[in-house]
Protein backbone atom coordinates (compact mmCIF):
# COMPACT_ATOMS: atom_id res chain seq x y z
CA UNK A 1 0.00 0.00 0.00
CA UNK A 2 1.97 2.76 -1.57
CA UNK A 3 1.46 5.84 0.02
CA UNK A 4 2.61 8.03 -2.64
CA UNK A 5 -0.17 6.03 -5.26
CA UNK A 6 -2.37 6.53 -2.34
CA UNK A 7 -2.53 9.79 -1.87
CA UNK A 8 -1.80 10.59 -5.21
CA UNK A 9 -5.66 9.47 -6.18
CA UNK A 10 -7.43 10.92 -3.73
CA UNK A 11 -5.77 14.51 -3.44
CA UNK A 12 -8.29 16.79 -4.34
CA UNK A 13 -10.61 15.35 -2.32
CA UNK A 14 -8.30 15.20 0.55
CA UNK A 15 -7.81 18.81 0.61
CA UNK A 16 -11.04 19.98 0.28
CA UNK A 17 -11.55 18.73 3.69
CA UNK A 18 -7.96 19.96 5.38
CA UNK A 19 -8.75 23.54 5.23
CA UNK A 20 -7.60 24.64 8.69
CA UNK A 21 -4.82 24.07 10.68
CA UNK A 22 -4.64 21.90 13.41
CA UNK A 23 -4.62 23.91 16.93
CA UNK A 24 -2.18 21.94 18.62
CA UNK A 25 0.19 23.45 15.69
CA UNK A 26 -0.86 26.81 15.80
CA UNK A 27 -0.04 26.49 19.70
CA UNK A 28 3.65 25.43 18.92
CA UNK A 29 4.16 27.93 16.37
CA UNK A 30 2.89 30.35 18.55
CA UNK A 31 5.82 33.43 19.39
CA UNK A 32 8.06 32.26 17.09
CA UNK A 33 10.07 33.96 14.67
CA UNK A 34 12.93 31.89 12.37
CA UNK A 35 15.42 32.18 9.55
CA UNK A 36 14.03 28.64 8.01
CA UNK A 37 10.78 26.41 8.67
CA UNK A 38 10.06 22.95 6.86
CA UNK A 39 6.60 20.98 6.63
CA UNK A 40 7.44 17.03 6.35
CA UNK A 41 4.23 15.54 4.77
CA UNK A 42 3.28 18.78 3.80
CA UNK A 43 -0.28 17.44 2.24
CA UNK A 44 -2.20 20.49 1.06
CA UNK A 45 0.42 23.57 2.40
CA UNK A 46 -2.08 24.35 5.44
CA UNK A 47 0.53 24.15 8.14
CA UNK A 48 3.36 25.63 6.15
CA UNK A 49 0.94 28.55 5.62
CA UNK A 50 1.82 28.89 9.18
CA UNK A 51 5.54 28.34 8.85
CA UNK A 52 5.52 31.00 5.83
CA UNK A 53 3.92 33.62 8.52
CA UNK A 54 6.91 32.47 11.30
CA UNK A 55 9.80 32.23 8.77
CA UNK A 56 11.92 33.93 6.36
CA UNK A 57 11.57 30.85 4.20
CA UNK A 58 9.29 27.86 4.68
CA UNK A 59 9.82 24.71 2.48
CA UNK A 60 7.01 21.90 2.18
CA UNK A 61 8.04 18.63 1.03
CA UNK A 62 5.04 15.58 0.20
CA UNK A 63 5.77 12.23 -1.50
CA UNK A 64 2.68 13.09 -2.79
CA UNK A 65 2.87 14.88 -6.49
CA UNK A 66 -1.22 15.27 -6.47
CA UNK A 67 -0.83 16.83 -2.56
CA UNK A 68 2.12 19.32 -3.97
CA UNK A 69 -0.13 20.63 -6.40
CA UNK A 70 -2.95 20.96 -4.26
CA UNK A 71 -0.47 22.97 -2.05
CA UNK A 72 0.68 24.89 -4.96
CA UNK A 73 -2.56 26.24 -5.71
CA UNK A 74 -3.31 27.47 -2.15
CA UNK A 75 -0.09 29.06 -1.77
CA UNK A 76 -0.83 31.25 -4.97
CA UNK A 77 -4.51 31.82 -3.73
CA UNK A 78 -3.98 32.98 -0.34
CA UNK A 79 -1.16 34.75 -1.47
CA UNK A 80 2.15 33.26 0.67
CA UNK A 81 4.07 31.85 -2.63
CA UNK A 82 6.77 33.96 -2.23
CA UNK A 83 7.36 32.85 0.71
CA UNK A 84 7.46 28.83 0.37
CA UNK A 85 8.54 26.52 -1.63
CA UNK A 86 7.69 22.62 -2.51
CA UNK A 87 9.22 20.07 -2.64
CA UNK A 88 8.71 16.25 -3.77
CA UNK A 89 10.78 13.87 -1.28
CA UNK A 90 10.05 10.81 1.16
CA UNK A 91 10.40 11.57 5.52
CA UNK A 92 12.46 8.71 5.23
CA UNK A 93 15.21 10.79 3.21
CA UNK A 94 14.54 14.32 3.11
CA UNK A 95 16.16 16.07 0.67
CA UNK A 96 17.24 18.93 2.76
CA UNK A 97 21.03 19.87 3.94
CA UNK A 98 22.12 18.71 7.50
CA UNK A 99 21.81 21.41 10.16
CA UNK A 100 19.54 23.28 7.45
CA UNK A 101 16.19 24.11 9.40
CA UNK A 102 14.88 26.13 12.63
CA UNK A 103 11.75 25.07 13.37
CA UNK A 104 9.80 22.18 11.91
CA UNK A 105 6.58 20.51 11.95
CA UNK A 106 5.75 16.95 11.29
CA UNK A 107 2.52 15.84 11.89
CA UNK A 108 -0.23 13.21 10.75
CA UNK A 109 2.30 12.02 8.71
CA UNK A 110 4.76 9.29 10.54
CA UNK A 111 2.02 6.68 10.91
CA UNK A 112 2.32 6.26 7.30
CA UNK A 113 5.24 4.83 7.50
CA UNK A 114 6.09 1.39 7.51
CA UNK A 115 7.84 -0.51 8.25
CA UNK A 116 9.45 1.13 12.45
CA UNK A 117 12.49 1.06 10.94
CA UNK A 118 11.28 3.55 8.08
CA UNK A 119 9.74 5.59 10.95
CA UNK A 120 12.54 5.97 13.20
CA UNK A 121 15.11 6.44 10.21
CA UNK A 122 12.43 9.94 9.39
CA UNK A 123 12.99 10.92 12.87
CA UNK A 124 16.62 10.95 12.43
CA UNK A 125 16.40 12.51 9.31
CA UNK A 126 14.43 14.85 11.17
CA UNK A 127 17.02 15.26 13.92
CA UNK A 128 19.98 15.43 10.84
CA UNK A 129 18.03 18.42 9.06
CA UNK A 130 17.99 20.97 12.31
CA UNK A 131 20.32 23.55 13.00
CA UNK A 132 21.66 23.29 16.76
CA UNK A 133 18.78 24.76 18.88
CA UNK A 134 16.52 24.45 16.28
CA UNK A 135 13.13 23.07 17.53
CA UNK A 136 10.50 20.53 15.92
CA UNK A 137 6.46 19.30 16.85
CA UNK A 138 5.99 15.44 15.81
CA UNK A 139 2.08 13.59 15.96
CA UNK A 140 0.99 10.37 15.26
CA UNK A 141 -2.04 8.99 15.78
CA UNK A 142 -3.15 7.14 18.94
CA UNK A 143 -4.75 4.62 20.59
CA UNK A 144 -6.17 7.00 23.01
CA UNK A 145 -8.30 8.02 19.52
CA UNK A 146 -12.39 7.37 20.05
CA UNK A 147 -12.36 5.46 17.55
CA UNK A 148 -10.19 2.51 18.67
CA UNK A 149 -10.30 0.14 21.45
CA UNK A 150 -6.81 -0.88 21.98
CA UNK A 151 -4.28 -0.52 24.63
CA UNK A 152 -1.00 -1.32 22.54
CA UNK A 153 0.21 0.30 19.36
CA UNK A 154 -0.81 -1.60 16.28
CA UNK A 155 -0.87 -1.24 12.11
CA UNK A 156 -4.38 -0.99 10.50
CA UNK A 157 -5.86 0.43 7.17
CA UNK A 158 -8.50 3.29 7.54
CA UNK A 159 -10.34 3.78 4.20
CA UNK A 160 -10.95 7.05 2.43
CA UNK A 161 -14.03 7.45 0.54
CA UNK A 162 -13.99 9.28 -2.49
CA UNK A 163 -17.27 10.50 -3.85
CA UNK A 164 -18.93 8.36 -5.88
CA UNK A 165 -18.44 5.82 -3.26
CA UNK A 166 -15.19 4.48 -4.12
CA UNK A 167 -12.71 3.53 -1.12
CA UNK A 168 -8.94 3.90 -1.07
CA UNK A 169 -7.29 2.15 1.64
CA UNK A 170 -4.26 3.97 3.85
CA UNK A 171 -1.82 2.40 5.99
CA UNK A 172 -1.78 3.47 9.52
CA UNK A 173 0.59 2.81 12.38
CA UNK A 174 -1.58 3.37 15.42
CA UNK A 175 0.57 4.50 17.73
CA UNK A 176 0.21 3.67 21.86
CA UNK A 177 1.73 7.04 23.73
CA UNK A 178 4.18 5.11 25.51
CA UNK A 179 5.40 3.43 22.06
CA UNK A 180 5.41 6.61 20.41
CA UNK A 181 7.92 8.22 23.09
CA UNK A 182 10.06 5.66 23.37
CA UNK A 183 10.41 5.75 18.86
CA UNK A 184 11.16 9.41 19.75
CA UNK A 185 13.56 8.10 22.18
CA UNK A 186 15.24 5.69 20.25
CA UNK A 187 15.81 8.67 17.40
CA UNK A 188 18.74 11.22 16.88
CA UNK A 189 15.86 13.24 18.53
CA UNK A 190 15.72 14.85 22.43
CA UNK A 191 12.37 14.80 23.31
CA UNK A 192 11.42 18.30 25.29
CA UNK A 193 7.42 16.79 25.87
CA UNK A 194 5.20 14.21 25.19
CA UNK A 195 1.42 14.95 24.84
CA UNK A 196 -2.24 13.68 24.14
CA UNK A 197 -4.53 15.79 22.21
CA UNK A 198 -7.37 14.61 20.21
CA UNK A 199 -6.86 11.68 19.70
CA UNK A 200 -2.82 12.38 18.46
CA UNK A 201 0.43 11.99 20.11
CA UNK A 202 2.25 14.82 19.70
CA UNK A 203 6.37 15.42 20.53
CA UNK A 204 8.36 18.75 21.22
CA UNK A 205 12.03 17.39 19.85
CA UNK A 206 15.32 18.75 19.01
CA UNK A 207 18.25 17.59 17.70
CA UNK A 208 20.36 15.69 19.87
CA UNK A 209 23.51 16.13 18.24
CA UNK A 210 24.26 12.18 18.20
CA UNK A 211 23.49 10.85 14.72
CA UNK A 212 22.98 7.05 13.99
CA UNK A 213 23.47 5.02 10.96
CA UNK A 214 20.29 2.81 10.61
CA UNK A 215 20.24 -0.19 8.49
CA UNK A 216 16.84 -1.21 6.87
CA UNK A 217 14.66 -4.00 8.94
Amino acid sequence: MDPQSTYDRIAGHFSKTREYAWPEVESFLEGRRVDRALDVGCGNGRHTELLADRAERAVGIDISRGLLREAVRRSREREFDDRVGFVHGDAAALPIAGDAVDLAVYVATLHHLSPRAARLRSLDELARVLRPGGVALVSAWSTAHDRFDRESGFDTTVDWTLPGGETVPRYYHVYDPEEFEEDLAASDLRVDDVDVSSGNCYGVVRASGTRTRRSDG
